[in-house]
């Protein structure tokens, strides 16, 4: 392990994904962020944009024009925008950390398929290595997570998906290859703005379908799972952060919550941020995103009808961390020989 401390830079800062690293970063033992930039807010501190790092940064965002070499660069720039700037972010960085889609996908036709243009810069893709360490360190056709220089780091609901589904698809347990998947998401994962006074915009009551069919991070799932079909849904519900994802699946005829729980213990007992809810009583039998605001940890809970054979698995994240900047940073840490839960200790809040 190497016990260096490395530099960051963050650019577009600005917005949820870059703050929620920016603030994961400055906790960490081994980071120095020494640049946060941002085009609207070039000039100003960072804390008029994130008000909870009052006090923790003096950092000013600067305009990307400025940006220094750093050995980690953080872009976590609006989908699409890094791919028009790869050149000159890989020439300022040791190591590049992507928190957008524009290289998360290994097939360029799959990318035109599900973004619905081409990718600008198809030969760069099968140098990035996908970012979810739980999926798999040793990715297919020689990418390894350690060492790695160029992360793509994974989508919120997309890791909710994958990590739920992982220890069916290990197991062996599907007995078809089709899976429905239906996404509860906060307003930050469903790609709005908290309004002035920091509350988002959907009205109280209001639960709102934003992408009933084909979603984008339906591209994720299936390039972890090849075999699978994945069909998801992702709905909009009053909340800032987290993503709930219930997963249906079907088993293999005389498949019992035994040979799930056997599975799952054998994909996540020795994970540091994946936990099993398996309590039978009290009011926490489930999982729930309200408890795991800003933490990394996956909640992973599942009932299991008998007599259809229908496996209902619920996965629950803080989609800023566990779904965005906080797997990127654990994947940050693995790529560069850390111990995986450095500057993650955070364990959520509750009540």
């Amino acid at each position: 392990m190497s016990d260096a401390s490395r530099t960051v830079a963050i650019v577009g800062g600005s917005g949820f994904a870059g703050g929620e690293f920016l603030r994961l970063a400055l906790g960490h033992p081994r980071l120095d962020v020494v640049q946060v930039t941002s085009e609207r807010h070039a000039g100003e501190p960072v804390a008029l944009v994130h008000p909870n790092l009052r006090g923790v940064t003096r950092l000013r965002f600067e305009p990307l024009a400025d940006l220094r070499p750093a050995d980690v660069v953080v872009a976590a720039l609006p989908h699409g925008e890094l791919v028009g700037r790869i050149d000159d972010l890989l020439a300022k960085a040791g190591v590049l950390v992507d928190l957008s889609a524009d290289f998360r996908l290994r097939d360029p036709e799959a990318y035109a398929r599900w973004y619905g243009a081409q990718h600008a810069r198809p030969e760069l893709l099968p140098s990035f290595v996908y970012a979810n360490p739980e999926l798999d360190r040793a990715a297919p056709g020689g990418a390894r997570l350690p060492g790695a220089t160029r992360l793509a780091g994974a989508g919120c609901i997309a890791t909710a998906t994958v990590l739920a589904l992982l220890p069916l698809v290990r197991g062996g347990l599907l007995a078809r290859r089709e899976v429905i998947v239906e996404a509860k998401v906060g307003s930050s994962a469903a790609g709005h703005a908290p309004t002035a006074a920091g509350h988002h915009p959907v009205r109280a009551g209001v639960v709102r379908t934003y992408q009933p069919v084909r979603h984008r991070h339906t591209a994720e799932v299936l390039q972890a799972f090849p075999g699978v079909e994945a069909h998801v849904t992702a709905t909009a519900i009053e909340r800032v952060r987290g993503v709930l994802v219930t997963v249906h699946a079907w088993l293999h005829d005389g498949s019992g919550e035994g040979d799930v729980r056997a599975a799952l213990e054998e994909a996540y007992g020795d994970e540091r941020f994946v936990r099993l809810v398996t309590a039978r009583r009290g009011v926490h039998r489930v999982p729930d995103p309200r408890v795991l605001d800003g933490s990394n940890w996956c909640d992973l809970g599942f009932a299991l009808d008998p007599d259809s054979g229908r496996l209902v698995v619920m996965s629950a994240i803080d989609n800023l961390v566990k779904g965005t900047a906080g797997h990127a940073l654990q994947s940050l840490n693995v790529a560069l020989g850390w111990d995986e839960d450095e500057g993650l200790g955070f364990p959520g809040l509750f009540p």
